[in-house]
């Protein structure tokens, strides 16, 4: 689908906008009142501010998606990165922008935890912020040591069984997806398991690698190597398929635990008020960049699938902030 070309000057600001739609809209024959118009957004470049240092996970992977994304809106699209604060500096930004599409947030699922673990918050991600629609979604795996001997989930949970002390896992942070799934697995198990909390996935793999650490959660990406020199080996998928960049890996769902599902998807975000239109729009560009052939086999490569925009980011959110709200008290999960 082809982008509308952009307007040659800047947009009137939105109270002058809204009586010129009006003003114009009298002229129009009957039907087209009832269409919005694609091509009143974007009026101008776009601003996407990513909650990750320049490099990081989340901003390889939204580099991936916007020359896609600007092709079909037909505007530049700025990347600015603002890391720190778990998100929360990038997230303060976006809210207090204004909500016409033209600033938008490319965050993690870590975002939900952020509420939990920081009560001093100057926003709240649930009035203040918009989900326009997820981008992509990357599984954790748990994997061991190769000297440890374990071989699937089973042996796993049989060796924290019969241990003296907690078992260890590492991640590579505190309330990050691979934390939140060891505590999940540790409440459903009644098992004790210890989180090592590190500042980055290839530290995790380098410990697992060298026989320190038993076992740890992380992406497809800094596992391979290690799985490839054969120094870990994996045995379970946090997600609810047999998906993540390496193939055969059962689910943890699948080794006992019915439901179990906690992967570290990356969605954009909007200040809350966006037009609906403007957020179609936006919904129809990442439709547009995310069935991309180059896109696809990228995101592959980094242990990563797309989401289909048909699946709604306001219901996998809502679904998350409520098993959340009871597993983050449960399990004692506290600021790092």
């Amino acid at each position: 689908m082809a982008a509308d070309a952009p307007p040659d000057t800047p947009a009137p600001p939105p109270g002058r906008r809204r009586l010129l739609a009006l003003a114009g809209a009298a002229l129009l024959p009957a039907p087209a009142l009832a269409q919005p118009d694609p091509g009143d957004f974007p009026a101008r470049p776009l601003r996407v501010v990513v909650a990750a240092p320049t490099g990081g996970g989340p901003d390889t992977l939204f580099r991936l998606v916007q020359p896609r994304l600007a092709e079909f809106l037909g505007q530049p699209i700025a990347i600015e990165n603002r890391a720190g604060a778990a998100g929360a500096i990038a997230g303060a930004l976006v809210a207090a922008a204004p909500p016409d599409g033209h600033t938008l947030l490319f965050d993690d699922a870590s975002l939900l935890t952020v509420p939990f673990l920081n009560r001093a918050l100057p926003f709240d991600y649930e009035s203040d912020l918009a989900p326009v629609a997820g981008v992509a979604e990357i599984p954790f795996i748990l994997a061991v040591a190769t000297g440890t001997g374990i071989r699937d989930l089973r042996g796993y949970l049989d060796q924290a069984r019969i241990a003296t002390d907690a078992m260890p896992y590492g991640t590579p942070g505190v309330g990050d997806v691979g934390h939140l799934a060891g505590a999940l697995l540790s409440l459903r198990t009644g098992l004790r398991m210890e989180h090592i909390a590190y500042r980055s996935g290839p530290r995790v793999a380098r410990d697992l690698a060298n026989g320190t650490l038993p076992s740890a959660y992380l992406p497809a990406e800094p596992l391979a190597p290690l799985l490839a020199a054969g120094r870990a080996h994996p045995i379970a998928v946090t997600g609810a398929a047999r998906r993540g960049g390496i193939d055969g890996v059962p689910t943890v769902a699948e080794q006992g635990f019915p439901g179990f599902d906690l992967t570290n998807w990356h969605a954009l975000l909007s200040p809350a008020g966006i037009p609906p239109a403007a957020r179609r729009r936006l919904q129809d560009a990442l439709d547009y960049a995310l069935r991309d052939r180059e896109v696809r086999g990228r995101m592959a490569a980094m242990g990563a699938f797309p989401v289909p925009v048909s699946d709604r980011l306001e219901d996998r959110m809502a679904r998350d902030r409520a098993l959340l709200r009871d597993l983050i008290p449960e399990a004692g999960i506290v600021p790092g």
